[in-house]
């Protein structure tokens, strides 16, 4: 008994720490942030593009949005909008795509940006 303990303990020391799941109830509300530019239940482009799909989705990947140079090279690296990508993104745009035409200063709360990744997820 003794040794099964001290082999799930190991195990869990090696893997690595669990992606926090999002609230998508609690997510729509901090939604509300971006749907002046972003739409997330249709495929229509605002000032930027919808977000339909969008996780997992390879960056500067809608067809008719325009893009800045910026998001270009961005998405020339392979980049692809999984979890980890929309974390860093929306904690803060600018660190991520220098020249990123988006405005938003970003969204400093851990939770908040789970929370909208789950809403991300669920307009699959």
């Amino acid at each position: 008994m003794k040794l099964f303990v001290l082999i799930t303990l190991g195990i869990g020391l090696f893997a690595g720490p669990a992606l926090a799941e999002g609230d998508a109830l609690a997510g729509e509300k901090v939604f509300k942030k971006c749907m002046a530019c972003h739409a997330v239940t249709d495929t229509t482009n605002k000032v930027g593009p919808h977000l339909v799909g969008v996780v997992g989705r390879k960056a500067a990947a809608v067809e008719g949005y325009s893009y800045s140079d910026s998001m270009k090279e961005y998405a020339a690296t392979g980049a692809v909008w999984d979890e980890k990508a929309l974390d860093a993104y929306l904690e803060n745009p600018k660190s991520t795509v220098l020249k990123t035409k988006m405005a938003f200063a970003g969204l400093k709360k851990g939770d908040e940006r789970e929370d909208l990744i789950a809403v991300l997820k669920s307009k699959m």
